[in-house]
C-alpha cells in the first residue's frame, strides 16, 4: 500500500488540505509529528494505529528510524500517513522520507500543506509580499556558523539580496542572525515581527527591529519576518474576540459540535470533557412506552431538551404516530432537534425555560380536556408543570431518561489533563454544574464560569461556584455570548480565576 507523506498545516487544524484530512480518515497507520494538533489527529480511525514521532527535549527519534517505521508500515499492506506540520517538504526532512521510501520500493505520494513561513506571517496580518515594499521572499533555517558547511546559511548573501527574510527554526540563534545581517548592511531599523505559536489560539505577535531582536523572549516555534513588511498589521486573528482563552465544554460531544465550532472562530481553543451522560429513567422506560401509547389524547406534548426529542422518537414508528398532538419546544435547540425528525414545533417559548414555556403555552380550549404529555429528565424542575397547572393544563410528566454524573474513571483522560488550563467553563446543566464543583475544588480549578439558562446559573451558585455569565438562550450565538463576556470580567490574555 502506499505511504503517503501529507502535510498537517501550520497548527490551525482547520487548515488542513481536503485531501490530507480525507486520507487521515482512512489511514490504517498515522504517523505524526509533536506539533500535530490533537483534534486534528482524533480525526483519525478509532482503530487506527497512531504513533508519535515527535521531536522533543529529553526525547528524541532518529530519522533512519522513522524512515525505518514507515517502510515497515508500507511494505505490511497498510494504508499509511506519516502526518508533518507545516509542508512535508518545507524543513520538514519529507525529502529524506520519501526517499528513503522509493528506495525501499514502497509506493509514496506528497499531499503538499500549508507552510507556517507563509501561514503564521498571514495570520499576524504581516504580508511576506507587499507592492513597494516586498517584491521577493526568502524562507531559511535558522542556521548559524559556517555557510559551507551542510545545512549552513549565508547570511551576508541574504542581507544584500533585500526583499522579506522569514527565518524558521531562528529563535534560539536570533541574536547571532540579527548580528549577522546588520554586519552585512542590513539596517537595525528593519522591522522584525515575531510570530510565536502561528495560526492557533496560543498566537503572540512581537514586534520589534533586528537591532532588538535578540532582546525578545519567546519559546519555539516562532517564525521570524524580517523586512519592511514586518511593520504592516493588516488583521490578525489576535484580535478574535476569544483569542487566547482555553474553554471547557462539559456537555457530552455530539451535542456541542455547532458550538466548538464557534468558539474556535471566535479564536477559543476548545477542551470538551463530558461531565454527564444520558442514562433511561429508573423504570427502563415504562412510564414513557405507556403515555406514548396512547399519545393522540394529549392536545400537546412539550419538551424541554432536544434528549427528550431523541428519547420520545426512539419509542414511536415516526413523526406520524403524533398526529393531532401539538408540540411545543423551550427553545430553539430544542426545535431544532424536532426539526431534524421532519416535526415542526407549533409553539416555540419566548423565553427558554421552563417557566417561559409554560408562559407562552395558551389556556385550554373551554369544555375540552386539555391534557399535556412532558416527557422530562428525572431532575427536571418543576416551573413548567406548575406554570401549566396554574393555567389549567393537566400533565402527565413522565420521566424519559437521567442525566448522571461520569465517574472519575470513565472521564476523558486527555481532556480531564487539559481541564484545569482552562480559561472558562460553560455548564450546560444543573448536574454539569455540580459534577464541575466536585472537580474544580479537589483538583484547585480556577475558570471563569458561564452558564446556559438561569436554572443552570442557580445550581451552580448553590455548588458554590461564582458565575460569571449567563446565556439567557441556549442558542450557540448566546453561548458565545456569554463565554465572550465571562474572558472579558475574568481579565483576558491569561488572566485566570472568577470574576
Amino acid at each position: 500500500m502506499t505511504v503517503y507523506l501529507v502535510g498537517a498545516g501550520p497548527g490551525d487544524p482547520g487548515l488542513v488540505t481536503v485531501r490530507g484530512a480525507e486520507l487521515l480518515r482512512q489511514a490504517d497507520v498515522v504517523v505524526h509529528d509533536r506539533l500535530v494538533a490533537p483534534s486534528l489527529l482524533a480525526q483519525a480511525r478509532p482503530d487506527a494505529l497512531v504513533i508519535d514521532v515527535g521531536k522533543q527535549p529529553g526525547r528524541s527519534h532518529r530519522q533512519d528510524r522513522i524512515n525505518d517505521l514507515l517502510v515497515e508500515h508500507g511494505r505490511a499492506g497498510s494504508t499509511v500517513v506519516r502526518l508533518k506540520g507545516g509542508d512535508p517538504f518545507v524543513f520538514g526532512r519529507g525529502g529524506e522520507e520519501a526517499d528513503a521510501l522509493r528506495r525501499a520500493g514502497v509506493p509514496v505520494e506528497v499531499v503538499p500543506g500549508v507552510t507556517a513561513a507563509f501561514a503564521a506571517p498571514a495570520a499576524a496580518g504581516v504580508p511576506v509580499t507587499h507592492r513597494g515594499l516586498s517584491t521577493s521572499v526568502t524562507v531559511v533555517t535558522g542556521h548559524v556558523g559556517d555557510p559551507s558547511a551542510p545545512g549552513g546559511v549565508d547570511w551576508s548573501a541574504l542581507a544584500a539580496a533585500g526583499g522579506t527574510l522569514v527565518v524558521l527554526m531562528g529563535m534560539e540563534n536570533r541574536a547571532a542572525i540579527a548580528a549577522s545581517l546588520t554586519k552585512a548592511g542590513r539596517d537595525p531599523a528593519t522591522p522584525v515581527a515575531v510570530v510565536h505559536w502561528g495560526t492557533t489560539p496560543r498566537q503572540r505577535t512581537v514586534r520589534t527591529t533586528l537591532g532588538e531582536l535578540g532582546a525578545v523572549e519567546l519559546d519555539p516555534p516562532a517564525a521570524l519576518v524580517i523586512g519592511p513588511v514586518a511593520g504592516l498589521a493588516l488583521g490578525s486573528i489576535e484580535q478574535r474576540p476569544l483569542h487566547g482563552a482555553t474553554v471547557l465544554l462539559t456537555r457530552p460531544s455530539d451535542r456541542s459540535v455547532a458550538l466548538a465550532g464557534a468558539l474556535a472562530a471566535a479564536g477559543a481553543a476548545v477542551v470538551e470533557l463530558p461531565l454527564v451522560q444520558v442514562a433511561p429513567p429508573a423504570d427502563g422506560g415504562v412510564a414513557l412506552r405507556e403515555a406514548l401509547a396512547g399519545v393522540r389524547r394529549y392536545a400537546w406534548t412539550v419538551f424541554t431538551s432536544a434528549t427528550a426529542v431523541d428519547r420520545v422518537m426512539a419509542e414511536l414508528r415516526d413523526g406520524r404516530d403524533l398526529a393531532g398532538v401539538a408540540l411545543a419546544a423551550v427553545g430553539p435547540a430544542t426545535a431544532a432537534a424536532l426539526a431534524s425528525r421532519g416535526l415542526v414545533a407549533d409553539l416555540q417559548a419566548a423565553e427558554a425555560s421552563g417557566a417561559g414555556l409554560a408562559a407562552t403555552m395558551p389556556l385550554p380550549a373551554p369544555g375540552a380536556e386539555g391534557r399535556v404529555l412532558f416527557p422530562r429528565a428525572a431532575a427536571a424542575g418543576a416551573d413548567l408543570v406548575d406554570g401549566l397547572l396554574a393555567k389549567g393544563w393537566a400533565v402527565d410528566d413522565v420521566e424519559a431518561y437521567r442525566t448522571l454524573a461520569v465517574p472519575d474513571d470513565a472521564l476523558d483522560p486527555v481532556a480531564l489533563a487539559e481541564a484545569p488550563g482552562a480559561d472558562v467553563v460553560l455548564l450546560a446543566s444543573p448536574s454539569a454544574a455540580r459534577r464541575y464543583a466536585e472537580l474544580a475544588a479537589a483538583g484547585g480549578w480556577e475558570a471563569a464560569v458561564a452558564c446556559i439558562g438561569s436554572t443552570t446559573a442557580a445550581a451552580a451558585a448553590d455548588a458554590g461556584l461564582v458565575v460569571g455569565g449567563v446565556a439567557s438562550r441556549p442558542t450557540t450565538a448566546d453561548q458565545v455570548v456569554a463565554v465572550t463576556e465571562c474572558w472579558a470580567a475574568c481579565g483576558t490574555h491569561g488572566t485566570r480565576g472568577a470574576p
